[in-house]
């Protein structure tokens, strides 16, 4: 896409996050259309490559308030969505919110805590609210999880529950920087940490006009159409035990929304699909045993996926 293209607002708030990230453009872009599309970003890769850096940026971009949840396999539900605790002063229980009560939140290392922590996100991600001690309470808007993971090969990781994968509307890796990029991070490093020195360049309100505009952008029912023929055939596709569930549609078609909103359409095009396809369906399918012993990926089955659907090519009227 051309650069020249991108809504200015947009623009601003990539820039700004590439003052403390270093060649890590696509990953800012594909962090900001699920912040606009009020998804969430699952991040794998091996540690020290700048996944908590990337979402405090983000943060700080949009002057969110920044929670940071560390789990580790001693970590409790209630220490994520907060506890009810009794005060004899008052002599009534009184809630006292957890880290999950936030704007923005970064779930590092998610995969290192039990299912049962893991699964306290659940709710929260999906409803926005979380129930403790029969009582509802509503998550602050707008809300976004930004869950990092380690590599599940490494010791002491518990991997994650379909239900909980297919919550996140993206998952994505960082890999490493080029050379001349990780000279780059060490002439930064020597001085002031750049993230301390990051402004805001939009505010809540602004973030939350942003994400009312996309639910605007025009979806033609071919690319509905496209969209679905997609995600059905990783159902019926040789190599997959598992495939896409209709909120991998959903999920496929508001990142689209966004994807074209970030560029300055307001109409989402096949290429907008083909492209966050292999982001927003990959996690949320299962592979055949012989799959994986071939040496198979979940992204290299969408996009064979994808190059076996018809792309439409009719003109798009609204």
């Amino acid at each position: 896409m051309a650069l020249e293209n991108m809504n200015p607002i947009i623009e601003k708030i990539l820039l700004n996050i590439e003052k403390v990230m270093i060649g890590k453009r696509n990953v800012a872009e594909l962090s900001l259309i699920a912040l606009l599309a009020e998804g969430h970003v699952l991040l794998e890769d091996v540690p020290g490559v700048g996944k908590t850096m990337m979402v405090r940026a983000l943060a700080k971009s949009v002057n969110a308030n920044f929670r940071r949840i560390q789990f580790t396999p001693d970590l409790l539900p209630s220490d994520v969505t907060g506890i009810s605790i009794y005060n004899p002063k008052e002599m009534e229980f009184q809630f006292r919110p957890g880290p999950l009560m936030g704007n923005i939140i970064l779930a590092d290392e998610i995969n290192r805590t039990s299912p049962k922590t893991q699964s306290a996100l659940l709710e929260g991600m999906e409803e926005a609210s979380v129930t403790i001690d029969g009582v509802t309470h509503r998550l602050e808007k707008p809300f976004f999880v930004m869950a990092t993971q380690n590599p599940i090969e490494y010791e002491g990781t518990y991997p994650l529950p379909e239900a909980q994968l297919d919550r996140f509307l993206l998952k994505m890796k960082m890999g490493y920087p080029e050379v001349d990029e990780e000279i780059e991070v060490l002439n930064r490093a020597q001085k002031v940490p750049p993230i301390e020195d990051l402004h805001p360049v939009v505010d809540l309100e602004g973030l939350q006009s942003l994400q009312k505009e996309i639910k605007e952008v025009y979806v033609d029912q071919t690319i509905k159409r496209y969209i679905v023929d997609i995600v059905n055939l990783t159902r019926k596709f040789h190599s997959v035990y598992l495939g896409a569930s209709p909120r991998g549609s959903i999920a496929l078609m508001k990142a689209a929304q966004a994807y074209a909103f970030m560029y300055g359409r307001d109409y989402v095009i096949p290429d907008d699909i083909q492209y966050l396809a292999p982001f927003v369906l990959s996690h949320r399918i299962i592979l055949k045993s012989e799959a994986k012993f071939e040496g198979l990926t979940a992204e290299e089955i969408v996009n064979r996926v994808i190059a076996r659907i018809p792309v439409p090519v009719q003109r798009l009227v609204k």
